[in-house]
């Protein structure tokens, strides 16, 4: 059994934070229930361009894998209702909107607990539901400006720049994961349920770590270091060899005393200038171009091996493509497939938690209200009139469906060149 077999979670949850912390719940067992609105064409993740048609899409395969569909309308008294009756066979309400959209949609703790006391309401928001901003939508572009992080990223004489990668999002949805976790055991413990009120600021500004530490204590400011330098640690950067980019770290001194028998200048190991870390940290306008020198004259595959060989912390700097074929990455079994009626074979990441028994059957993202008749059938036993009369509702916007042709795949178009993505 997985290890979150025994965990039903209702996610109003939409593009890509949320639906990234609850994928790898969903990865790990629990029965993730997506609520989508039927108004706006459900989660706006499914029309992601640019690999995208009708309410597929990459994007959203992505981040929804192993995930159940119903489509409802929060606003009308049919959908409220079927909403408060899964609330009632449910262990968590999980949301990521804005802030002050929680209380508006009542659907804090406050406004579920006579319906379920142990119920755990975890809202992933911009802001937080307090303070001046909560109003405020969150962007993970607007989060990285905001928290600092685009200040220390990027050359010293370049833009502040973004991350490649929404890190504040993915990491927002992880904290997320971790509050309702911990919710979720004391509700199981104690037997009441409650908020877990968790932000992307809130994230971005913790993240911080010690710059910020080094800032709030000894007035220590953060700057932009060249070719992405660690601050205090010399030498530990990326370096242009002859055909591509690599990184070296010397962490500890033993590896740098390593290093300079690696580079063929041993002697750099006793100088004065380089000897420990403060003197190097020091003197590194010296040293640096010096290694940059030296490794300029030889190729990426001509260094790593013999960095290897001395355990020096280094790698090659690879491109997505490159990372996505790495041995290390199908060893770790990183890569998995699923089948769909659209894409055919959906190759994408796999989650990274690791804990309890593999996965082997997992299942494509759903198409939006795929499991209308799971959910008010089998999970809330309505008897077939009930169920025959809300779907006879949809066009009032209490519940949607997509076409059957795009979810059992009959005459389904394919995407250009789909099966050669990995």
């Amino acid at each position: 059994m997985l290890p979150l077999a025994d965990v039903r979670i209702l996610s109003v949850e939409q593009y890509g934070a949320g639906p990234f912390a609850t994928v790898h719940l969903a990865d790990m067992g629990a029965e993730v229930i997506k609520v989508e609105d039927p108004s706006v064409g459900g989660d706006v993740g499914r029309y992601v361009p640019p690999y995208s048609e009708g309410e597929d899409s990459l994007f959203f395969e992505t981040f929804n894998s192993n995930k159940r569909s119903i489509s409802i309308n929060l606003n009308t008294p049919a959908g409220r209702a079927v909403f408060e009756d899964l609330v009632k066979v449910s262990d968590v309400v999980y949301s990521n909107l804005r802030g002050d959209v929680p209380k508006k949609m009542r659907i804090t703790y406050d406004d579920l607990k006579h319906l379920n006391p142990k119920i755990v309401c975890c809202s992933l928001t911009g802001f937080g539901m307090t303070g001046p901003r909560s109003q405020e939508p969150g962007y993970d572009y607007i989060l990285q400006g905001l928290a600092g992080w685009m200040d220390l990223t990027g050359e010293p004489d370049g833009p502040p720049t973004k991350s490649g990668l929404s890190m504040v999002d993915y990491s927002g949805g992880l904290i997320s994961t971790i509050s309702l976790l911990v919710a979720l055991h004391a509700a199981r413990r104690d037997g009441v349920g409650m908020d877990c009120d968790v932000s992307l600021y809130d994230t971005a500004i913790g993240m911080l770590t010690y710059p910020a530490a080094w800032h709030l204590n000894a007035g220590f400011e953060p700057v932009r270091t060249h070719h992405s330098a660690h601050p205090s640690l010399v030498p530990f950067q990326a370096f242009e060899a002859s055909d591509g980019w690599l990184i070296v770290g010397c962490a500890k001194e033993k590896f740098w005393q390593r290093l300079t028998v690696v580079i063929e200048r041993p002697e750099l190991a006793t100088d004065e200038r380089f000897v420990n870390f403060a003197a190097r940290l020091k003197n590194k306008h010296v040293l640096i171009p010096m290694l940059e020198e030296i490794l300029a004259k030889e190729s990426v595959n001509y260094w790593l091996p013999k960095l290897y060989a001395e355990s020096i912390p280094c790698g090659p700097i690879n491109t997505v493509a490159q990372s996505l074929v790495e041995p290390h990455t199908i060893a770790r079994e990183m890569i998995i497939e699923t089948d769909h009626p659209r894409y055919g074979k959906v190759k994408q990441v796999a989650t990274p938690v690791k804990a309890g028994p593999a996965r082997t059957d997992n299942r494509r993202a759903p198409g939006r209200n795929e499991d209308a008749d799971y959910v008010l059938a089998d999970l809330l036993k309505y008897d077939a009139a009930k169920v025959a009369s809300l779907r006879d509702s949809f066009e009032s916007g209490v519940l949607s469906s997509r076409p059957d042709a795009v979810i059992n795949g009959k005459n389904a178009p394919r995407l250009p060149g789909i099966s050669n993505i990995t």
